[in-house]
Order: C-alpha cells, then structure tokens, then sequence
C-alpha cells in the first residue's frame, strides 16, 4: 500500500499520527489495518464516547453480549469485557509496528471508568485491572488529569504500567501531570522495574480551548477581543510544548531517569476536530507540529489533512514569546483563564460520565432482552 504523501509528510516531521477512534467494525473489516498502510497511522485511542458511539452504532457485539448475559454477567461487566475485546484486538493489529518503532507507538489507549476521575484509590485500582485484563504490552491506561488523577498516575507507572494521561487543559496543570510522571518512574524503579518498557504520553486537548475563550470573546464583543478568536487554543499547546522541553530537555531530574533508559513523556495534541467552520479543518494538525509529539485525529479530521493538510514546520519551536502574549492579551480583555480551564476540565469529565451512563443504560437493556 502506499502511504498518502500528506500524512508521510506529517510522520517525517516527528508527529506521531495516532486515530481517535476505535470499533470493531473496524478491526474485523481491515479498516484499522488500512489506516497503517495508507495513513501513516501507528497509534489509537479511545475514549468513552468513541465506545458509546461504536456499540450504538453496530450489532456486532450483540451475540457477546448474549453470551455474556447467559453467563450471568452485570453491566459492569459487560462492558469491561467489550472494550477491552476490542482494545486488545487492536494492539494485536499495532502490535508490528511497537516492535519497529522499539514501543514508542503502535499504542492502543484505554480508559478508566470516567466515574472514578475524583477517586485516587478507585482509579488505581481499576487502572491495574485493565492493564492485566487486555494483557498486551502496548496498552495504555487513560487516566484524566484531575485532581485525584495526579497521584494515581504516579502509583500506576510506579507498578510497570504505561499510561495516557488525558483531559489536560492548562499548562499550569501539565506540568503538575510532568511531575507525577517523573515521581512514577522514580517509585518504577525502586520497585525494580525497567522504565525502558514505561512509555507515557501526556494529552493536551486544543479545540475546545478555542471552542470555550472564543465564546467569552464573542460576549465581551470589542474589536480587540474579536481579534483573539482562534489564537488561544494554538498558544495554549505551545507553550506546553515549550514546558515539555523545558523539563524534558533542560531539566535536572529527567537526566539520570534517561540514563535508566527512560522515556520522556511525549506531549500528544487531542480534541483535533476542528469545531468552528471558519477555521481551516486541519487547523490543529497543520500548526502543531514539532519533533517527539503525537497528534490523535478523529477520521474525518485525518481524511482532510490526507486530502489538502499542509506541515509548518516552525508552528511551535520559537514562539513562546508570541504565545504569552495571547495570553496576556487575553487577559487584558477580560479572559479569565484560570476559570475557563476549571470549567473545561468539569465539563470534559462530565462528557465522558455522560457517554458512559448512555452506553450503560444501553448495555443493560440489552443483557435484559437477552436473559428474557
């Protein structure tokens, strides 16, 4: 097959093109095995929606859902066994291409209950469970970047397991994500460990930054706030990435973990999905682009950048004065920053809470036609 020149492109430049998207439609019809061979894809992630939206959508789970149900299993249950039916068969697709790139991609990510996202205990625990469940060394555990998720992060790379961190909004908030990184392959190797297995990838979400602060502006209304729509989103993931090599390039802790073998934590841009119709569609591929970073596309935003995407090399590197002062600019206005990130990331939990409960509900009455 060959690849489409686009995408190649984007793959030379040192982005990583990971598919926001998983059914098993698509793993038993080849389509998963296509995007590898076409679209330079060698990653996947998932998240409750995509789960939701999947098994609505197919009746390909209805006769394991049977089974299931004459088992005697919950819904719980049901839909641990789905997913990660699902996420294991996916790994075993990517699995070639963990081994070529030495198990830096070739990942399939897995969440852990949405529910558990203010509890530590609970989302460890479950986070252990999953990882010995699907049983494949290019899992990654999601666990969300509340609160409660900072130390659980730590705890589950401290037992060996690679983990996604997602729902990451600020800055402020990646870098105490950064921290429990390096405390978790701190505690992995004192718990024996080789953190050369450990990879992490750390999901800074983009669009619904601009979906958000471009809201407030149209309300504040002047001429000056107008002209800051769409520059926030974009600012925002660049000035992660310069505190990604600030830490990772430059910092004084992360040298004798790499002397170990370890692995910085890549900085991977989600929510990609351009929402605005204004903005060109490939918006947040085309101007995030930098070495060592990932980009996890829904298909349709992939099947753009395929068609008429463009790679700017010099979108990051460079510009972190000219990000600050967006955010100063935006401050001046009348942006509260620190509110809009709290209420996205409320928001952003509540999303996947709400798909879970949809495909919960779901779930249930299906196992129940089926014990009837």
């Amino acid at each position: 097959m060959t690849q489409n020149a686009k995408l190649a492109d984007l793959s030379a430049a040192g982005v990583s093109v990971w598919l926001d998207d998983l059914s098993r439609d698509m793993i038993d019809s080849g389509a998963l095995r296509r995007e590898i061979d076409e679209h330079s894809v060698v990653g996947v992630t998932t998240n409750p929606a995509i789960f939701q939206a999947a098994i609505a959508k197919s009746s390909m789970y209805d006769d394991q859902i049977a089974a299931l149900a004459a088992q005697g299993a919950d819904v719980d249950a049901t839909l641990t066994a789905i997913t990660t039916d699902d996420v294991r068969s996916a790994c075993d697709v990517l699995a070639a291409v963990a081994v070529d790139s030495d198990g830096v991609d070739g990942r399939v990510s897995i969440e852990v209950d949405p529910r558990l996202a203010h509890d530590t205990d609970a989302t460890v625990a479950q986070a252990i469970e999953l990882s010995k469940i699907v049983d494949r060394s290019n899992v990654l555990i999601k666990i969300p970047a509340t609160k409660a998720g900072l130390p659980a992060i730590t705890r589950v790379l401290a037992e060996g397991i690679s983990v996604n961190v997602t729902l990451i909004f600020s800055v402020e908030r990646y870098r105490e994500v950064m921290e429990a990184f390096l405390n978790g392959l701190d505690a992995a190797l004192e718990n024996g460990h080789d953190v050369a297995d450990i990879v992490s990838v750390a999901s800074f979400f983009v669009s619904r930054v601009d979906t958000e602060i471009d809201k407030r502006l149209d309300q504040i209304g002047t001429p000056e706030a107008l002209a800051l729509r769409g520059k926030a989103g974009l600012a925002n993931a660049r000035l992660a990435y310069a505190a990604y090599t600030e830490v990772f390039d430059l910092g004084v802790r992360f040298p004798d973990l790499k002397a170990h073998g370890a692995r910085p934590q890549r900085a991977l841009w989600a929510s990609t999905g351009v929402k605005n119709p204004e903005y060109p569609d490939t918006l947040y591929v085309s101007e995030l682009v930098a070495p060592d970073t990932v980009n996890t596309m829904p298909g349709k935003t992939m099947l753009a950048f395929a068609d008429h995407g463009w790679v700017n090399t010099e979108s990051i590197v460079g510009r972190d004065e000219e990000s600050r002062g967006v955010f100063d600019a935006l401050s001046r206005v009348g942006i509260d920053l620190g509110d809009v990130f709290a209420l996205l990331e409320t928001e952003g939990v509540t999303k996947f809470v709400d798909a879970w409960d949809e495909l919960l509900t779901a779930t249930a009455a299906q196992l129940t036609s089926a014990k009837a």
